[in-house]
């Protein structure tokens, strides 16, 4: 049995990860931290988890869960989590982060958008847990960054395509769009239901914090410098995300080949779901599980690529992903806890 503990559980991907690990077959969970809701418990937080879990909330002390768990979820706010990690591994423990702390391998590009990193030797070390591209590094891993969920939906497309030269690097465009608890827990105006309600439009156009992230990986992928132009949007939903993704197609390039790329990189992952022709994602279809669904349609005339991914942006796009590096990293069924769905249609 994996023991874990999560740091920052009184947060919706605290939450899912409760959730998770309260039903996964081969973990559990042993300690949950909260310096808001310290000393409570936490079905006083969520009393939807009532006669689930009935942890008590403490404070982060990485000494006392020394020996008592194998591996912490770090389910902290960026900036944050750096400052936590290296306890934790200082004490023998593994950790999954899901901040944008250690997704990064360039220490210059974190820093341009967040904050100085203080934990620069981990993130060296750190492996970006995008699971289903990276497996075999997060098999030896003792520090992963999980992805961001908006990452996740554009990577899981794009990146087969641009390793197998069948979309152009350059000109990529993504228009997403995110349900409102990717936003978080905390108290926000732009986040208040009279702001949201009824209403629909663009955020932080040209400088989302997760526009480096999702360019390292794509250039990591292509080989040569990629510069995707990022759009995100927030829709009045509680969760669920769709990526729609424009790509001019290399000289040559069909649909056939298009469609055998992504079967070829995905026909053996159980959550990544290739949809036949003339289907495309929905966020309802997605709601509840860890499952990413990729369609396309290809402009013949024009040669522009249209790639459609949906997620559910607090399981694919947070805790469904880190419980799948987890399962990952201690070498169990990688399905273990996840091959259900939480919420029905």
């Amino acid at each position: 049995m994996i023991k874990t503990a999560i740091v920052g559980a009184s947060g919706y991907t605290g939450l899912e990860l409760v959730k998770l690990i309260s039903n996964h077959p081969e973990a559990s969970l042993e300690a949950v931290t909260s310096n808001s809701y310290q000393g409570k418990s936490f079905t006083d937080i969520f009393p939807s988890m009532r006669g689930f879990e009935s942890l008590i909330c403490t404070s982060f002390d990485a000494k006392a869960l020394s020996g008592k768990v194998d591996v912490v979820f770090l389910a902290l706010p960026h900036k944050v989590s750096m400052a936590f990690a290296p306890e934790l591994i200082d004490q023998g423990i593994k950790v999954i982060d899901l901040s944008a702390d250690f997704r990064f391998d360039d220490a210059k590009a974190y820093e341009a958008v967040y904050q100085p990193h203080t934990a620069l030797n981990l993130l060296e070390e750190s492996v970006y847990g995008l699971c289903e591209l990276n497996r075999e590094q997060i098999r030896n891993a003792r520090i992963i960054g999980n992805p961001g969920c908006y990452p996740t939906s554009i990577l899981m497309p794009l990146v087969p395509l641009l390793k197998e030269k069948l979309i152009f690097p350059q000109g990529l465009i993504s228009d997403s769009k995110s349900g409102v608890s990717g936003a978080g827990r905390s108290l926000s105006l732009t986040t208040h239901f009279c702001e949201v309600n009824e209403s629909f439009g663009p955020y932080k156009v040209g400088n989302h914090r997760h526009t480096p992230e999702i360019n390292e990986v794509l250039t990591k992928a292509a080989g040569e410098t990629v510069s995707l132009t990022f759009v995100p949007h927030l829709v009045p939903v509680i969760r669920g995300m769709v990526s729609t993704i424009y790509a001019q197609i290399c000289e040559g390039v069909d649909e056939k080949q298009i469609r055998n790329a992504l079967n070829k990189w995905y026909k053996n992952e159980p959550f990544i779901r290739i949809l036949p022709p003339d289907k495309f994602p929905n966020m309802s279809h997605i709601k509840g599980t860890n499952c990413c669904d990729i369609g396309f349609y290809l402009e013949a005339e024009s040669g522009r690529l249209i790639l459609v991914s949906a997620i559910d942006n607090l399981l694919k796009g947070a805790a469904g992903q880190a419980v799948q590096n987890m399962n990952i990293m201690f070498s169990i069924d990688e399905k273990a806890g996840l091959d259900w769905v939480q919420t029905p249609l």
